[in-house]
């Protein structure tokens, strides 16, 4: 979605931004600037307070709030007479969003974007909230009344706005001290989480609570580790069908691929339509493992779709991937991907677009505003009965139709793609296509995921300092702990992808780097460095939302890097970091999916699996390794002159390839038949 200013308009200093969400309001007259030195010392020499608005691009309701509220002249005129006006992209500033965030969370009781919050010159939050209409409507106050009674405040009732932003920011800060726990890693906490996603378990629908459904991967990730432990059919049923009905439903994209955001309704029907690169990362993540224990194949060509959805529409020629696609086109949410019975006639035909019709759920009434969100409906069987029609033939006519809505909507008004590339995301995605390429035997997505890295790497590393986003041939920021663990994360699955010991040292390096950027000694890790000034705290995020937390993916990427190196001090500080947040974990598993996987991983019985051997090979020993859902296990190859603890030792066996299969400190016989290797891994 661009911007929706006047064309005769001057531009403000957005226009010149990394950020297209910033872009997007360089034409509204409100006088804004981006965060920085020039704002903020605008802000003290004036004594004005700052309105710090935050959003990202694919946020539907910042998008209704800068038409209806950034574009008045008249509240304009009021904002720029009063306040310094500061717009943030959330994506590309996640210290500053964590820290408001807090404060409005601490005011309102809830949170979300866009945010908007008014500081003291000293960046002391006093008021904020989400979305204001610009006048008083849906029980909230307009906008334009409420900036007249902060101004108002400001001005005459200073000395209690600033006290009372005072004791907020203190509150803040004081959200970076963790409660001491007993320093006892146990495996209740484990069983916690899985009994509460036990007791929100939608046994109809899957997923986890009502509607507005969100995809919670993890929790599945979550639920298939604890059936391979425990073999409780329960925990796989959850899992199967969070992933049946989600891909059933109409939040999965039945013909390009991919996921929206999350869905309005209990059944997975009517999505909000953005797409996000993170969500595409976790979902392949959770359909993998789902197929590796399930032997579901349907999984799989979720995981694939989903994979070419990501190279085909989220990738830059440089090899990184974009951040998302908004939800709306033509100006209304969802027009993109939505049909109707005269559509499907004039690109099927009658016969057939009744065919597809009654497959996905596309009548003269609409699921969605009189047209409909494609969701399939009647199985291979009932078709075929219905249309006196072989299984085949009814598949080979779906197959045809898919093909054809997909060429026309092409053709259609795209919604805006937000090209901006954010480490962190980036290293989800390599983690997902380098999985992809081992479980689908895809090569395509290893050399993606390699390109990838060469791109970051490449592009946002500056004399070892990872940086946050790169857009247009710019960069901005400093990375975030984020950027560094899930990029290391991706580096570690694409060197068990691989084999290429490369990947390897280039996450120790950044992991030695994360801990001296970002590293407490009391525990754990902040979000921002001593990079990143004008900060009023500095936080240790550890909740999984959306996204897993840096210090979640540093404790489980570490892990695994210190076992693949032999570094027991990389697992040592992964355990520091479980136990820093310990009293958390206990407290609110549900919250922390991602840092109990990582509670699991240092739990569980420690596997080690070493391949020795040319690539050619050890491609049936790797089989059999891949097609398993082996959670406490790492992967690592050697042609016979390996470098890494792992390896000394481990040769050929008659000059044929071998593994070794390694469980808690100690290594089996060397296996060089697939089916041994397979029993021995089943066992």
């Amino acid at each position: 979605m661009g911007t929706h200013s006047s064309g005769d308009r001057p531009r403000n200093r957005l226009a010149e931004a990394t950020s297209p969400y910033l872009q997007q309001h360089a034409g509204n007259p409100v006088d804004w600037y981006p965060w920085g030195e020039e704002a903020l010392a605008r802000a003290r020499a004036e004594q004005r307070p700052i309105f710090l608005s935050i959003g990202y691009s694919a946020c539907h309701w910042c998008h209704v709030m800068e038409r209806e509220s950034f574009e008045s002249e008249a509240i304009a005129a009021e904002l720029n007479q009063n306040f310094v006006n500061i717009k943030v992209d959330r994506e590309e500033r996640p210290d500053l969003d964590e820290i408001y965030m807090a404060a409005v969370q601490m005011m309102t009781g809830q949170g979300g974007w866009p945010m908007s919050v008014f500081l003291t010159p000293e960046l002391e939050p006093f008021f904020g909230g989400t979305y204001f209409p610009p006048d008083d409507r849906y029980g909230r106050p307009g906008f334009g009344r409420l900036i007249e009674a902060i101004a108002k405040a400001w001005a005459e009732r200073r000395e209690e706005v600033v006290h009372s932003a005072g004791r907020m920011a203190e509150a803040i800060r004081g959200m970076a001290t963790v409660p001491e726990g007993n320093g006892l890693l146990q495996r209740e906490v484990v069983d916690a989480a899985i009994s509460a996603l036990a007791r929100s378990f939608d046994r109809t629908w899957g997923g986890f609570g009502g509607a507005p459904k969100f995809p919670h991967t993890v929790a599945v990730q979550l639920l298939l580790r604890q059936y391979l432990r425990t073999r409780e059919s329960r925990l796989l049923e959850m899992a199967t069908v969070t992933l049946d009905r989600m891909a059933a439903g109409g939040m999965y994209d039945h013909l390009g691929g991919g996921f929206h955001r999350y869905s309005t309704d209990e059944r997975w029907l009517v999505p909000h339509f953005e797409k996000m690169l993170y969500d595409q990362a976790l979902l392949v993540l959770a359909y993998l493992e789902g197929h590796q224990v399930s032997r579901n194949p349907g999984y799989a060509v979720v995981a694939r779709e989903t994979c070419d959805y990501v190279l085909r529409d989220l990738r830059d020629p440089a090899g990184g991937f974009y951040s998302s696609e908004d939800a709306d086109s033509e100006g209304e949410e969802g027009t993109f991907y939505i049909w109707t019975p005269g559509q499907l006639r004039a690109l099927l035909g009658p016969i057939e677009a009744e065919l597809f019709a009654a497959a996905f759920d596309v009548d003269p009434a609409g699921n969605f505003e009189g047209r409909s969100i494609l969701h399939p409906v009647m199985s291979l069987a009932a078709l075929a009965e219905r249309f006196q029609r072989s299984e085949d033939a009814v598949l080979a006519s779906l197959r045809e139709g898919r093909m054809r809505l997909f060429a026309a909507r092409e053709g259609r008004e795209r919604p805006f793609r937000d090209d901006k590339v954010v480490t962190a995301w980036n290293g989800l995605m390599i983690s997902a296509l380098a999985r992809a390429a081992r479980v689908l035997d895809a090569p395509e997505f290893l050399l993606a995921a390699r390109e990838a890295v060469a791109f970051l790497l490449g592009t946002l590393e500056w004399d070892g300092v990872l940086h946050r986003v790169w857009r247009a041939g710019k960069i901005s920021q400093p990375g975030y702990l984020d950027d560094y663990s899930h990029l290391i994360g991706g580096l570690v699955d694409l060197y068990e992808a691989s084999g290429d010991e490369a990947y390897l040292r280039q996450a120790e390096r950044l992991a030695d780097r994360m801990q001296a950027e970002f590293g407490d000694p009391e525990g754990g890790f902040f979000v921002s460095s001593a990079r990143h000034t004008g900060l009023i705290a500095r936080l240790k995020h550890s909740q999984d939302g959306s996204v897993p937390s840096g210090n979640s993916m540093a404790a489980y990427a570490l892990l695994r890097l210190g076992r693949l190196l032999g570094r027991d001090d990389l697992e040592q500080l992964a355990e520091a970091t479980l136990r820093h947040f310990q009293t958390h974990l206990e407290r609110a598993p549900g919250a922390f999916h991602q840092m109990v996987l990582a509670l699991d991983l240092h739990l569980g019985e420690r596997q080690e699996i070493v391949l020795v051997g040319d690539v050619d090979d050890c491609r049936a020993l790797g089989h059999e390794v891949d097609r398993r859902l082996l959670p406490y296990a790492v992967l690592t190859r050697s042609d016979g002159a390996g470098t890494l603890p792992l390896h000394e030792g481990k040769t050929r066996v008659n000059g044929r390839a071998a593994a070794y299969l390694c469980r808690n400190m100690s290594c089996g016989a060397p296996l060089v038949e697939p089916e041994a290797l397979a029993k021995a891994l089943e066992g």
